[in-house]
């Protein structure tokens, strides 16, 4: 229970440029009190055409200032909040629902097998737990070639599942990941295992 008090469930973090933003709010307030000021000044007289066009004026830019008024408090500090992931999987994973997730494809011309098959163990390894989560390929071109594609991706599974959660993998997909990750950035303890998934999704 108290992992369940005080374990946050997001990370708050304040908008950057706040100081460029009030002298840039504060500007456009003294450009609306100088467009007040005017207005009150320059009051058409009586015998002077154009009397209801000051009156309509005068109103529409009282009625922008004090929307702006209005509005202007929430965007005075902003703040972004960003979930952890892994902290809502951890939290919840006893209440967390079944998951079934289908990928359609239709044409292995239009749709080759290497991104339907990518799509697929990318979803596969989501953070998400196992025992509630399903993922489905429905074929509507019942193609062979993806079939085999399947198959061979069911052997390549054994060994990319567990790599993507010991290592926190992102993205998971794997022809993402090979092409935003070298082995060189890795720790040496975990070189062995990259180039091991390596050669097994070359094969």
């Amino acid at each position: 229970m108290a992992d369940m008090e005080y374990s946050p469930l997001f990370e708050t973090k304040r908008a950057k440029g706040r100081v460029f933003y009030k002298l840039f709010s504060l500007s456009l307030f003294v450009g609306i009190c100088f467009i007040w000021v005017f207005r009150v000044s320059h009051i058409p007289r009586e015998s002077e055409a154009g009397k209801w066009g000051w009156i309509g004026l005068f109103f529409s830019e009282l009625w922008f200032g004090l929307y702006w008024l209005l509005r202007h408090p929430f965007r005075w500090n902003p703040l972004f909040r960003e979930p952890f992931r892994q902290t809502l999987s951890q939290r919840y994973e006893k209440v967390l629902p079944k998951v079934d997730i289908f990928v359609c494809t239709a044409d292995p011309g239009i749709e080759p097998p290497v991104m339907v098959i990518n799509t697929v163990l990318s979803l596969m390894a989501y953070d998400y737990p196992p025992h509630k989560l399903s993922v489905y390929l429905s074929d509507d071109a019942a193609s062979d070639i993806t079939f085999y594609a399947l198959l061979e991706a069911s052997i390549f599974a054994k060994q990319w599942l567990p790599f993507c959660r010991n290592l926190k993998v992102d993205p998971t997909s794997p022809a993402a990941y090979f092409k935003t990750i070298h082995s060189s950035t890795h720790l040496n303890a975990h070189a062995n295992e990259l180039l091991t998934i390596k050669e097994i999704a070359k094969g």
